[in-house]
């Protein structure tokens, strides 16, 4: 039987994330991933974001699909 989706308040399930447009706002993809805004700021900044970014200007955004690829699991079955 497949285990519910659970998540923080305020966190967006994977199935919601998924239905995101192809990029997202930095404070998005930080609630996705349950870390502060500027928490993921500071590491797309230092390089170890853990998700694919693009800069536009002064402003970075979260791609969508890079944030579904590390919420199921696939970055670590992948690796193995």
């Amino acid at each position: 039987m497949p285990r519910k989706q659970t998540a923080a308040p305020g966190q967006p399930t994977l199935d919601e994330v998924r239905q995101w447009p192809a990029t997202v706002p930095v404070p998005q993809g930080a609630r996705a991933l349950g870390c502060s805004g500027q928490h993921l700021r500071d590491r797309i900044k230092r390089g170890t974001s853990p998700v694919k970014t693009i800069q536009l200007g002064t402003r970075y955004v979260v791609i969508t699909a890079d944030l579904v690829r590390l919420l199921s699991g696939a970055a670590e079955s992948e690796a193995a």
